[in-house]
């Protein structure tokens, strides 16, 4: 059986070829995007753990989400977080999203030596590239990803929010965001003075993030802000935590289901209409209408696992070519997935055969072999 049902395939090479293509499209997709999704959350999430804070303060009502919420928390109340125990740090953050060109988060951020608001102070503070702090108003630091990609260098003029701002050094990545701005630039450009979007807090021993985050919840009229430390917030960065995101995933997986239901649907119709003599040939030898739908679902298979690979190739080239291409996007493809995309596109070619594979069983053997 299993040598005929090669020779089927092999005999018809235009049609198996656009099987296969049909279901490599099919994972490629949902790896790729299922990929992007998952690296967008594991970037912003280092990125977080990269600011060297552990805890985060942000507004009443404010999203999970990072710098989606607005600058509306007073700059005073870091002086009453910087009175609780086990405090060492404190540094306020004004975060702007940013919709022109492509989607992002800009930070500002104070990097006086000589403020108590300091982002430098949060036990990780910047490493230069090239340049060095903000020496004005107008003048940006962006991270050594968005340099490259951007074939940005020090001294060179970039368009911000209505402003332009001349980069004064490049660090490495990893700091939050990938562009900072001056933090009275940021409050002034924003309508913003004296506000920020988010209180980062360091604390004298990581051991003591819990302890601060609850002893901050208890202070008066601080009941409503958002209070979490950073290994919380961590934790919460998946792909089942962010409803939408979950959303279009399925979305996606189910448009590739249906892409590779129709294909191979139409592919074994056709090919049980082309053999009708051959089905009756086989029923007239004695075989039974399970023996031929076994023979059309194991060219369905064999379909599927040929696409499978050839989806799995194609879907780590693409990655490494985007990677290359836009160094700003990560791509993360966990084991996982590649094996629910391999189920996924086997479960959705049997389901498209399966019509085309009883139909096959169905016939009638005198009727097929007296067909021309």
């Amino acid at each position: 059986m299993n040598k005929m049902v090669f020779s089927n395939l092999a005999h018809r090479p235009l049609r198996t070829a656009i099987s296969v293509v049909a279901i490599a499209i099919e994972v490629t997709l949902i790896l790729l995007i299922v990929g992007l999704s998952i690296g967008i959350l594991n970037d912003s999430a280092e990125r977080q753990r990269g600011i060297g804070a552990d805890v985060m303060v942000s507004a009443p009502g404010a999203q999970m989400l990072v710098g989606t919420s607005g600058i509306t928390i007073p700059m005073k109340l870091g002086d009453v977080l910087r009175k609780q125990p086990h405090v060492a740090a404190v540094s306020p953050v004004a975060m702007q999203m940013n919709t022109t060109g492509n989607v992002e988060i800009i930070y500002g951020i104070d990097l006086d030596p000589n403020s108590p608001n300091n982002f430098n102070k949060l036990n990780s503070p910047f490493k230069f590239i090239a340049g060095g702090p903000f020496t004005g108003p107008d003048d940006i630091i962006v991270d050594d990803y968005f340099a490259r990609q951007k074939n940005v260098k020090v001294g060179d003029t970039q368009r911000l929010l209505n402003h332009d701002f001349k980069v004064s050094g490049i660090v490495l990545n990893g700091k939050g965001a990938r562009k900072f701005l001056p933090l009275a630039t940021m409050q002034d450009l924003t309508g913003s003075v004296n506000k920020a979007s988010m209180f980062y807090v360091l604390a004298d021993d990581p051991k003591n993030a819990a302890q601060i985050a609850s002893e901050i919840k208890a202070i008066p009229g601080m009941e409503a802000y958002g209070v979490r430390t950073v290994a919380e917030y961590l934790s919460m960065m998946t792909v089942q935590s962010i409803p939408a995101l979950s959303t279009f995933i399925n979305v996606v997986i189910g448009v590739s289901v249906i892409i590779g239901f129709l294909v191979i649907f139409q592919s074994m119709y056709t090919a049980v209409m082309e053999r009708t003599r051959e089905i009756g040939i086989l029923k007239s030898l004695g075989a039974n209408k399970l023996y031929i739908i076994n023979v059309i679902l194991r060219e369905t298979i064999v379909l599927a696992i040929f696409g499978i690979i050839v989806g799995i190739v194609f879907s780590a080239l693409a990655r490494i070519g985007i990677r290359h291409k836009f160094p700003l996007m990560t791509i993360i493809t966990p084991a996982e997935w590649m094996i629910r995309a391999a189920g996924i596109a086997i479960i959705g070619a049997i389901f498209g055969a399966l019509y085309p594979a009883m139909k096959a069983a169905q016939k009638d053997p005198i009727d097929a072999l007296a067909y021309e």
